[in-house]
């Protein structure tokens, strides 16, 4: 399994903070969870995973 590092703003960890707890979940989870795509309330996460696999498909690019 990739690891994954996310450098949050407050106002983000908190609100996936309290998004976990209302999922009964763990925050790894919830965040896991909106990365995989099931669950897209926010932009900023769907723009963050856009950048990712964009990187992503890049560094594949370069090295193949």
């Amino acid at each position: 399994m990739a690891r994954v590092t996310l450098e949050l703003d407050r106002q983000l960890h908190l609100m996936l903070l309290e998004s976990a707890k209302a999922n009964r979940v763990s925050l790894e989870e919830e965040c896991c969870r909106r990365l995989g795509g099931r669950a897209w309330r926010s932009r900023y996460l769907q723009a963050l995973v856009a950048e990712l696999r964009a990187d992503d498909e890049q560094r594949r690019a370069s090295s193949g």
